[in-house]
């Protein structure tokens, strides 16, 4: 009975360890969600904000949007570009539909303005919010879609984030092929991007280096940002045709999240560089932008 007793407790052990792990993770994401349930008791009146079509707006909360056109683009690098990972395998894709796009990435004065706790590490009213999950995300755009009185405030998806990023350019960054010298600096890079070697080791005030050819600010570097989709190691399968307005897979374990960020080294500020992590994970390098539906 002895030899059996050890045998039958691990077995005992991997049937509920299990259980245990799916039990602690809904307790924590119960937790985070209704950690702004405050905000949601309290009243709201919608501030409709009118938007011309396909022009910039700026909303009820102080957040600038441009219109992103439908297009076409070739998503991921190729082979030869320095710091590609293997899981960005290049292949055509198609947006149908144009889009809104906030030109910054989320400020903490923003973040406020929606849910009233600031969460970030490094304070500063213009700096992104960041130590965020994605749900964190999602509970922001849930509010503020009540505030404005709308339902198609969201999270782009990843290849709209990819698309909005390249600004029309097929390069390793928005302004160019990455060279990176002998300190690991990026002449190019240094143009658009706080990251591990000119950021002094922390986040910058958003639109503090130039926009890509779009208008958009910090699409490279500052803080990575949450996508709408959960990650796939290569983006699916595909035919050889283009993939006509992808959204990543019903289900899986890890979001995806783009950008790069102030500690990250030159590599990760790519165009196509991608990132994982489960969604309730949070970091002082992540944030997020938002989007909005046509």
């Amino acid at each position: 009975m002895k030899v059996l007793r050890w045998p039958l407790i691990l077995t005992i052990l991997c049937l509920i360890i299990p259980f245990v792990g799916i039990l602690a993770y809904k307790t924590i994401k119960t937790r985070e969600v209704k950690k702004y349930n405050f905000v949601f008791d309290q009243p709201v009146t919608p501030v409709p904000v009118e938007i011309p079509p396909k022009a910039p707006f700026t909303n009820s909360v102080g957040m600038h949007f441009i219109y992103i056109p439908p297009g076409r683009f070739f998503m991921g690098s190729p082979i030869n570009e320095i710091g590609r990972d293997e899981g960005e395998y290049q292949h055509e894709v198609v947006l149908s539909d144009g889009y809104y796009l906030q030109t910054t990435e989320v400020t903490q004065a923003q973040w406020m303005a929606v849910l009233k706790l600031n969460p970030s590490d490094h304070k500063g009213n213009d700096l992104p919010v960041h130590n965020v999950s994605w749900f964190d995300s999602r509970t922001f755009i849930k509010r503020l879609n009540q505030l404005e009185g709308d339902s198609k405030y969201r999270l782009p998806s990843e290849a709209e984030w990819e698309y909005a990023c390249r600004a029309g350019t097929q390069s390793a960054l928005s302004t160019g092929d990455l060279t990176i010298n002998a300190l690991g600096r990026d002449p190019l890079l240094d143009r658009v991007s706080w990251y591990k070697l000119n950021s002094k080791q922390t986040p910058h005030p958003v639109a503090t280096k130039s926009p890509n050819a779009w208008g958009l600010y910090d699409m490279h570097g500052n803080v990575w940002e949450w996508s709408q989709d959960w990650w796939e190691g290569w983006y699916g399968k595909f035919s050889g045709a283009a993939v006509i307005d992808p959204k990543g897979p019903q289900k899986a374990r890890f979001k995806v999240f783009r950008s790069g960020s102030w500690f990250a080294s030159a590599t990760y500020q790519r165009c196509a560089s991608r990132m994982r992590a489960k969604p309730l994970s949070k970091s002082p390098g992540i944030g997020f932008r938002v989007a909005r539906s046509e």
